[in-house]
């Protein structure tokens, strides 16, 4: 299904810049991709909060349908990051909606509601979604408040938008400690069964934080997926971000590039979106068709290197036509495949599997790493200089002549001619080799020769910052990463199949990621999904409760069972008895 206009139109109508100050400290991300790698683990995660975690009740209103009970606490994330909590979001704040009379005095159901982009305060979740539950579920409600929303918000932040990209980092990574001290204190005060819900963001965060609650729980996401990495890069929110301010930050300060770029992973195999983009690319197909005899005349008894921007004074028409140009002057020097060297430079549909991509990944750089080593004495620099909104076009590139300037054009030749390639094979991946070719075409490229390359025209900067960001996101938000629920049973995710907020293409199902889950699809785009199916959301989230409750029930008879036990035997029971009779009870 194409993704919804209506999302692109409303998102295009809000003028909001999301990140304008950029990626955020290089110290700060670094000590928030160590920690994740703590909270992403259920054990290790579920120990940093204790049970009995300090909570104050600020406020008690009961109103004639309800009790709205205010609390707060301090954000555990704070005694462990100390310093990346702004003051103003430490304390986490958050709203209790419970019935005035519980219909079965057993069952007092309590669910979690994480606020979705632009969700600030309560009114909106109490109204929208707590409250209709009261009345058709008599299911409690605790509306916690996100850091940098509502009173959490600096004052220097207008709207939702984020000063930083480490901003989200820190408000996930709040969101999952602050939950596992809610659901401890629900545990503590007889509240159960308990579950986590959200919409959009708050989707996403309660399916981090239900990862690292070591009981079961119903988890209902709605309008998010298996990683934010292709919100903030493929979908229209990736337009509402300052790209100029990040890639200039991103290699101005080597710190980024040189360091934290190798802290994050892209979890997702990066060629499938490629390999998908391939085999639908028949438009550049049919044109090489018309032109594979006039290649293959330009190309004939060619020993020294072609010039990618000029051949025989004639221009390439395009990418595909100078990838075949550029494969066929230099297969020698590549030593591909027989079998890999006929599908490129076949006129049908280039379908490359994995194996063959990562041959050709291997036989490029073995070729540049050769050329690097015969001009090992060349001193070669680049200066980028990024000081006006045009700068990322006006490269200063500086070289000092090769002392075997054709193998050096070669280079140069090689260097620009992967970048194209692998620009249609993969449009939307860059693997740490394609990182490393980059950044030698600006290194290697005579300033003599530059003019014919154009090599502004690749963008590769663009590609390698949105790389950088996708790594980001995954290594932080993809829930591979993370433990796998409880149980998977009591999960009920809701999606828009015309998402263009949330896109699905490319990345792990849920399915895969927790198997046993149930994924509940409806025909809208994010934005309609929002406004006209509140209902639907409400009764995933009944229904999920309604199935917790025989796993609930099953506990409570189990642990009734126990004390009874221990009534009986108070003296001679020890504790080492006590907890071999619970394992003998589990089994």
């Amino acid at each position: 299904m194409p993704p919804s206009k209506l999302d692109a139109i409303y998102r295009s109508l809000l003028l909001t810049k999301f990140f304008t100050k950029g990626w955020g400290k290089p110290e700060n991300l670094q000590r928030i991709f160590e920690f994740r790698k703590l909270i992403s683990n259920r054990e290790t995660c579920y120990n940093l909060v204790p049970k009995d975690y300090p909570i104050e009740i600020t406020k008690e209103e009961v109103t004639s349908d309800c009790r709205i009970i205010d609390g707060k606490f301090t954000t555990p994330l704070e005694l462990y990051l100390p310093g990346l909590v702004p003051k103003c979001a430490q304390d986490a704040h958050f709203q209790m909606v419970l019935p005035l009379q519980w219909k079965d005095p057993v069952h007092k159901p309590m669910c979690i509601h994480l606020a979705g982009t632009g969700d600030h305060y309560f009114w909106r979740r109490r109204n929208l979604i707590a409250k209709p539950l009261l009345k058709e579920a008599n299911l409690g409600a605790i509306i916690l408040e996100n850091p940098f929303y509502g009173m959490r918000k600096p004052k220097d932040q207008h709207a939702s938008s984020l000063h930083n990209v480490s901003d989200i980092f820190v408000m996930g990574g709040c969101l999952v400690l602050e939950s596992l001290v809610l659901l401890n204190w629900c545990e503590r005060n007889g509240y159960g069964p308990l579950g986590i819900t959200g919409l959009s963001m708050g989707g996403h965060m309660a399916s981090l934080a239900a990862t690292n609650w070591p009981k079961p729980l119903v988890l209902v996401p709605c309008l998010s997926w298996s990683t934010a990495s292709a919100v903030f890069t493929q979908g229209v929110m990736s337009q509402s971000i300052n790209w100029d301010v990040l890639e200039t930050q991103y290699f101005s300060d080597g710190n980024y590039r040189e360091k934290l770029s190798k802290m994050v992973t892209i979890v997702d195999d990066a060629f499938l979106a490629g390999q998908q983009f391939v085999k639908t690319y028949s438009e550049s197909m049919q044109e090489l068709q018309k032109d594979i005899k006039e290649m293959d005349d330009l190309t004939t008894n060619t020993n020294e290197p072609v010039n990618l921007g000029v051949v025989n004074n004639t221009k390439p028409k395009d990418g595909v036509k100078s990838r075949l140009i550029d494969i066929k002057a230099h297969k020698n020097l590549l030593n591909l495949s027989e079998n890999l060297l006929n599908k490129l430079l076949s006129t049908e549909k280039c379908e490359l599997t994995t194996e063959e991509i990562n041959e050709l990944n291997t036989k490029i750089k073995l070729a540049l790493e050769k050329i690097k080593a015969e001009n090992g004495n060349d001193e070669k620099k680049t200066v980028l200089s990024s000081t006006d909104e045009n700068s990322k076009e006006k490269m200063v590139l500086q070289s000092d002549t090769a002392n075997n300037e054709s193998s050096t054009y070669l280079s140069s030749a090689i260097n620009v001619g992967r970048t194209k390639l692998m620009s249609l094979i993969s449009p939307s991946s860059s693997s740490s080799t394609s990182n490393e070719i980059t950044a030698n075409t600006v290194e290697t490229l005579p300033a003599t020769k530059r003019a014919s390359f154009d090599i502004t025209k690749t963008n590769w900067w663009e590609r390698e910052a949105t790389q950088f960001m996708r790594g980001m996101m995954d290594e932080c938000t993809h829930l591979k990463n993370f433990s796998v629920p409880y149980d998977t049973s009591l999960i009920i995710a809701v999606c828009a199949k015309d998402d263009a907020y949330i896109p699905r293409e490319g990345c792990s199902s849920l399915e895969h990621i927790w198997p046993g889950c149930e994924i509940r699809y409806l025909d809208a785009g994010h934005v309609s999904a929002y406004v006209l199916h509140q209902k639907l959301f409400r009764s995933s989230i009944a229904e999920a409760f309604e199935r917790a409750k025989k796993i609930y029930d099953a506990e409570n008879a189990h642990n009734l069972e126990l004390q009874q036990r221990r009534l009986i035997f108070p003296d001679t029971t020890s504790l080492r008895d006590r907890i071999k009779e619970l394992q003998v009870l589990k089994r």
